[in-house]
C-alpha cells in the first residue's frame, strides 16, 4: 500500500492526519504537480482525473478522494474511531463532516484558486468569487464558534474526521489567505487550539 501524496494539498494533508490519528505506517510517494508528473500516463493510468491523494492498495486497486481513502482506512482499522462508533454517532460525524467541507475547505479551496498567484495562468480567475467566499468563511466562522458552545470538538467530546478537515481548512485560510479566527471568537479559538496541539497536526 502507498499513498500518492501533494504535501501542499489540504486534502491530502487531512488524509495524512487521519493516517497518523490511526497510527499506521503507509509509504508515502510525493507527486510534483507543478512539473506535470500527475498528467503523466502512468500517473493518469491510477487516477484519469491526475489528482491526489491516492491510495493505491497491495493489488494495485487504486481509491481516489479523500474521504472515500478516510472510509476505506477507518472499515479496515477501526481504532480509534474517527468516523463514529455506531449508527447514530456515524450519521451526526458524516453530517458535521459535510458541513466543514462544503462551509469551509471548499469555499477556501476556490478563494485560493481565484486569488493565488500559481493558478492565474491555470483558471479563469474572477476577483468576485473570491470577495464573496471570504465573506462567506467569516460569517461561516461566527456560526461555527457558537457551534462549538459547550464541545470539546465539532461533533461533541470526540476528535473525529470533522475535525480534521476543519483543521485543514482553517490552517489554509490563515496560510494562504491570511483569515484568521477573530478575536471575539473564542470558543472557535481554543477548539483550534485544541486540535493544531494534537502530535498529528504536522503530519
Amino acid at each position: 500500500m502507498k499513498l500518492y501524496d501533494l504535501p501542499p494539498s489540504p486534502n491530502a494533508r487531512r488524509v495524512r492526519i487521519f493516517i497518523a490519528e490511526k497510527g499506521l505506517e503507509i509509504p508515502i510517494v510525493p507527486v510534483n504537480m507543478m512539473t506535470g508528473e500527475n498528467q503523466s500516463e502512468g500517473y493518469l493510468a491510477k487516477n484519469s482525473l491526475g489528482k491526489m491523494p491516492l491510495l493505491e492498495l497491495d493489488d494495485g486497486t487504486c481509491i481516489a478522494e479523500s474521504t472515500a481513502i478516510c472510509r476505506y482506512l477507518e472499515e479496515m482499522n477501526p481504532n480509534p474511531p474517527l468516523m463514529g462508533r455506531n449508527p447514530l454517532e456515524r450519521a451526526l460525524v458524516e453530517m458535521w463532516h459535510r458541513r466543514m467541507e462544503f462551509e469551509f475547505l471548499i469555499p477556501v479551496i476556490t478563494i485560493f484558486l481565484h486569488t493565488g498567484e500559481m493558478w492565474k495562468d491555470r483558471v479563469t480567475q474572477i476577483p468576485q468569487v473570491a470577495e464573496t467566499g471570504i465573506l462567506n468563511v467569516k460569517e461561516r466562522m461566527e456560526w461555527l464558534d457558537r457551534e462549538l458552545d459547550g464541545k470539546e470538538f465539532i461533533t461533541g467530546e470526540d476528535y473525529t474526521v470533522a475535525d480534521i478537515t476543519a483543521q485543514c481548512a482553517f490552517v489554509m485560510a490563515k496560510a494562504a489567505l491570511g483569515l484568521r479566527i477573530a478575536e471575539d471568537q473564542p470558543k472557535l479559538s481554543n477548539w483550534f487550539t485544541r486540535v493544531s496541539s494534537r502530535p498529528t497536526a504536522r503530519a
